[in-house]
C-alpha cells in the first residue's frame, strides 16, 4: 500500500512557499485540501474490496481446505481479530502507522521504525478532515483493512489446534508489535527505514507477506504438528467451499493493490492490469509444473498458483509493465508449488493452510523480481539501477524475515507460557468447533 510521504501531513508544502502562503492566508482554498469526489468514491470502494477480501473470501478459501469438524473455528477467529484490531486501531494502530513526526528524509532514528502517538484515539479526525483528496475517515478505514487482513493470513498456519483464546491474543499481540511497525517502515514515507533504503514495495509485498508468511512459519513450527500428520491424510473437506473463496480473495486483491494508489491515476489503473495479468499467469505456472510433477493439474493447485501470482506482483504492481506482470505471475507460481509440494514436506513442517508457501515465499519472488521489472528498461516506470535496486529489494526482504521472525517468536513462547497454545488431544480431536463452541459447520 503505497503511502504519502505524510499521511496525516501530506498537505504540508515546501518551507519556501510559506511566504506567499502568508499573502491569501484568509483564503479557506488554501487552508484545507479539496475533496475529490472521484477519488474518494473509489476509496470507499477498495476499501470494501479489501474487507470481502477476508470475509468471506479468505475465511471460505481457509475454511474449504480444513477438516469439516474445524470450518467454524476459522470463522470466529476472523470475526473476532477483525473486531480487536479495529479498536486497537482506534486507540493507537493508525497512529504509530502513519504519524511522521520527527521523520527527516535520509536520516535514522526511533521513527524511522515506528511512528508518533499524535492521532491516539483518532481525535483529530473530524467529518470535515481530508486526506489525499478523500474524507481522512475514508483513508483510516481503507489502512485498517490491511491491518485487520494482515493477520488474518497468519492463522491459517496453526488452524486446526490452536487455542481460541491464544489466537485471538496473538493476532491482538502481532498486529501491535509486528505489523504496524512494520507497515510503518514500509511506507511511513521519507525518514522510514525502508524509505531510507530506496526499497520499492507499492502495495504490501514486504509489510503484509512476506510479515505474515514468515510469521506463520514461526508459528506452525512452535505450535507443533496436527496428531496424524503426516502419516494421516487431511485432505480439504469442500473444495467448492475453498475455491469459491478463492474467487472473493481475487476480485478483493483489485482494492488491495490498485486501491493502494491512493488516487484516481496512471498508477491505479497499471495496478489494476497488472493484478489481474499476475493472476493469470501464476495459475498457469502452479499448473503446468504440477501437471509434469504429477501427471494431471488440481483444481485446489491452479486457485493457489492465481493467489501465487496476486502475491508475487503485489510490491511492484504499479511499478512494472506489463511483461513484468507477466514473468512474476508464472515465476510466483511455479516457485511457491515447489515451496508447498516439496520443502514443506521435506522440512516435515505443519504449516496447515500453506500460508508461508503462498504468502511468505511469493513475496520474496515478488520483492526481488521488482528490483529488476521496474526498471524503464524492462517496461517498468523507474529510471533505476537494476543491480543497485535489487539489493535495496533484497535488504528489505532480509529485515522483514529477521524482525517478523524474532517477535512472531517471542509472543508465541509468551503466550504459550501462560495461557499455552494447543488445545488437548480430545479437543483436537473432536475438532474446534465444538470443542471451543460448542458448535457445528454441518447439522445434517
Amino acid at each position: 500500500m503505497k503511502a504519502p510521504d505524510s499521511p496525516r501531513k501530506a498537505s504540508r508544502l515546501p518551507t519556501f512557499l510559506l511566504p506567499f502562503l502568508l499573502c491569501f492566508a484568509a483564503s479557506p482554498a488554501l487552508a484545507q485540501e479539496t475533496l475529490d469526489t472521484g477519488t474518494s468514491a473509489w476509496m470507499m470502494t477498495a476499501a470494501a474490496l479489501v474487507i470481502m477480501m477476508c470475509i468471506p473470501g479468505l475465511a471460505m478459501f481457509y475454511a474449504g481446505m480444513l477438516r469439516s469438524t474445524n470450518l467454524l473455528s476459522v470463522f470466529s477467529q476472523f470475526f473476532a481479530g477483525a473486531g480487536l484490531i479495529a479498536i486497537l486501531w482506534v486507540i493507537f494502530g493508525y497512529s504509530i502507522v502513519t504519524d511522521a513526526t520527527g521523520m527527516v528524509a535520509d536520516e535514522y532514528n526511533l521513527h524511522s521504525f515506528v511512528g508518533g502517538l499524535a492521532s491516539l484515539l483518532l481525535l483529530d479526525v473530524k467529518n470535515d478532515s481530508i486526506t489525499l483528496g478523500m474524507p481522512t475517515s475514508v483513508f483510516v478505514t481503507f489502512q485498517l483493512s490491511f491491518a485487520i487482513i494482515t493477520p488474518a493470513i497468519v492463522s491459517g498456519a496453526f488452524a486446526e489446534r490452536i487455542k481460541f483464546s491464544a489466537a485471538i491474543l496473538f493476532l491482538a499481540l502481532w498486529f501491535s508489535l509486528v505489523y504496524a511497525p512494520m507497515a510503518h517502515m514500509v511506507w511511513g514515507g521519507p525518514g522510514s527505514l525502508m524509505a531510507n533504503w530506496g526499497a520499492l514495495d507499492f502495495a504490501g509485498g514486504t509489510a503484509v507477506h512476506i510479515n505474515s508468511g514468515i510469521a506463520a512459519l514461526t508459528a506452525c513450527i512452535v505450535v507443533g504438528r496436527r496428531h496424524g500428520y503426516p502419516e494421516h491424510s487431511m485432505p480439504p473437506h469442500n473444495l467448492g467451499l475453498c475455491l469459491a473463496g478463492a474467487g472473493f480473495v481475487w476480485i478483493g486483491w483489485f482494492g488491495f493493490n490498485a486501491g493502494s494508489a491512493v488516487a484516481v491515476n496512471g498508477d491505479t489503473g497499471m495496478a489494476l492490469m497488472n493484478t489481474q495479468l499476475a493472476a493469470c499467469t501464476g495459475a498457469l505456472g502452479w499448473m503446468t509444473v504440477e501437471w509434469l510433477r504429477n501427471g494431471r493439474p488440481s483444481a485446489l493447485g491452479i486457485a493457489s498458483g492465481a493467489l501465487a501470482g496476486l502475491v508475487g506482483v503485489t510490491p511492484g504492481c504499479a511499478y512494472v509493465g506489463a511483461v513484468g506482470a507477466l514473468i512474476i505471475g508464472i515465476v510466483s507460481g511455479a516457485v511457491c508449488f515447489y515451496f508447498v509440494a516439496i520443502v514443506k514436506r521435506r522440512f516435515g513442517y505443519d504449516d496447515t493452510l500453506d500460508v508461508f508457501g503462498l504468502h511468505g515465499v511469493g513475496g520474496m519472488v515478488g520483492a526481488i523480481l521488482t528490483g529488476v521489472f521496474a526498471s524503464t528498461a524492462l517496461g517498468g516506470a523507474k529510471e533505476i539501477d537494476i543491480a543497485t535496486q535489487v539489493w535495496a529489494q533484497f535488504k528489505s526482504v532480509v529485515f522483514t524475515i529477521a524482525y517478523s521472525f524474532t517477535v512472531s517468536l517471542l509472543i508465541l513462547k509468551a503466550i504459550d507460557r501462560t495461557l499455552g497454545l494447543r488445545v488437548d488431544p480430545e479437543a483436537e480431536a473432536m475438532g474446534l468447533d465444538k470443542a471451543e463452541h460448542r458448535e457445528t459447520g454441518y447439522n445434517l
